[in-house]
């Protein structure tokens, strides 16, 4: 069983901004996988199915990014899903646009949204797909940043991370998260 998970703020007015991205990726792997995102629980937007012989959660935490811990400790329990079976898929400032990392640890380094998992799960030991969505350049907030949507001159690299980032997911299906690091950490 794998739980799927990506970071963003429900609402029409945040659905193309860059702290979305996790949706986005989670939007993809819907599509990709015929999963109908279509049920509710615990705050959150989820849809469920079996993939490549793997039942497969994929959600959307609806409590805000600063919340998203709120949704998915109670997810987990619910449906029994050990912390070795989830991947968070969330947005990045350290990275450049469309540029992925993974990592099985590691602290908030000033995500919200992370800082509330690390809080709920009472770990910083989970498996995770960052996402480059860039520093903001000069005069410019983070907080104008992280909720602007990108450019159009991003859009292409945001688009071939986000096939990278449902490649990555789909190959966890059948490896373990270390070995997927290893493939995708060197892209």
């Amino acid at each position: 069983m794998k739980l799927l998970i990506g970071l963003g703020n429900p609402g029409r007015q945040y659905e193309k901004t860059r702290h979305n991205i996790g949706f986005m990726v989670i939007d993809e792997l819907a599509d990709r996988w015929g999963i109908a995102m279509n049920k509710e629980k615990f705050r959150g937007l989820f849809g469920s199915g079996v993939v490549h012989g793997e039942k497969v959660y994929l959600l959307k935490p609806m409590t805000y990014m600063n919340l998203s811990g709120e949704c998915i400790r109670p997810f987990m329990d619910y449906f029994d899903i050990p912390l070795e079976d989830i991947v968070v898929i969330y947005d990045d400032l350290d990275l450049v646009v469309g540029k992925l990392r993974l990592r099985q640890k590691g602290s908030a380094g000033g995500h919200n949204g992370i800082k509330s998992m690390i809080s709920h799960l009472g770990t910083q030991e989970f498996n995770r797909i960052r996402f480059g969505i860039a520093r903001p350049w000069a005069g410019k907030t983070v907080i104008d940043h992280v909720l602007g949507n990108f450019t159009e001159e991003e859009m292409s690299a945001v688009e071939s991370g986000i096939i990278a980032a449902s490649e990555a997911c789909e190959k966890g299906l059948s490896n373990s998260f270390l070995e997927v690091m290893n493939m995708f950490n060197r892209k």
